[in-house]
């Protein structure tokens, strides 16, 4: 039997290329509607952006373009953005390295700011087994138009992650942590085995691990 373990992947940057916020709430609105949604609340915004807040100006963005709209037409459209992000935006160096945890029988777990809508399809079709993620409150059936708790980056995705690892009683096994940010840093921290993900090749097999 092998050893338990956990690995926690970052998704934006990590697992795949580049953002994927925006591209899918263009997907949503539309170039036209994401802008008019840009420039709905330009004091807030404006104030945000001085102050270099990042995580208020997606809060912002992105309650504004799913604000009123009907939570199953954008999940159908969050699964038709998971088979894009699968099929054309994911790096092939980072899935093997996932599949080679699957293989180890370790537990797998997206942490990531990116979105619900797509995150739990896209995780659903490469067999991870949970995801922590940023996502949009709900009302009635249609998005309310703020997060639901705090943007998932930064200290927040290790406050998600341990309560995740409490909650599925492993906090002792070892953890594996792969991100490509600053806002990966402190998952990275808080990891036995980091994996800073960069322009070189993540190897299918780690150092000194067999297949």
């Amino acid at each position: 039997m092998t050893a338990p373990a956990v690995a926690a992947f970052d998704v934006d940057g990590t697992l795949a290329k580049g953002d994927c916020v925006v591209p899918f709430l263009r997907r949503i609105a539309g170039a036209r509607g994401l802008a008019a949604a840009v420039a709905r609340q330009p004091v807030r915004l404006g104030v945000a952006l001085a102050r270099r807040d990042r995580d208020l100006v997606k809060a912002l963005v992105v309650g504004s373009v799913h604000r009123g709209r009907p939570v199953d037409a954008v999940r159908a459209i969050g699964a038709d953005f998971a088979v894009d992000v699968e099929r054309n935006r994911l790096r092939p160096d980072v899935v093997a390295r996932l599949r080679w945890h699957q293989e180890q029988g370790h537990r797998t777990v997206l942490v990531s700011a990116s979105l619900r809508a797509y995150l739990d399809p896209l995780a659903r079709s490469l067999g991870v087994d949970d995801v922590l993620c940023t996502d949009v409150s709900v009302d009635d059936g249609r998005y309310a138009g703020e997060l639901l708790g705090a943007n998932c980056r930064g200290t927040e995705k290790v406050a998600r992650l341990r309560a995740w690892l409490a909650a599925e009683g492993l906090e002792s096994v070892p953890l594996w942590a792969y991100g490509d940010s600053k806002g990966d840093g402190p998952m990275l921290a808080a990891a036995d085995h980091p994996v800073w993900v960069g322009d070189d090749t993540v190897l299918a097999v780690p150092t000194g691990f067999d297949r």
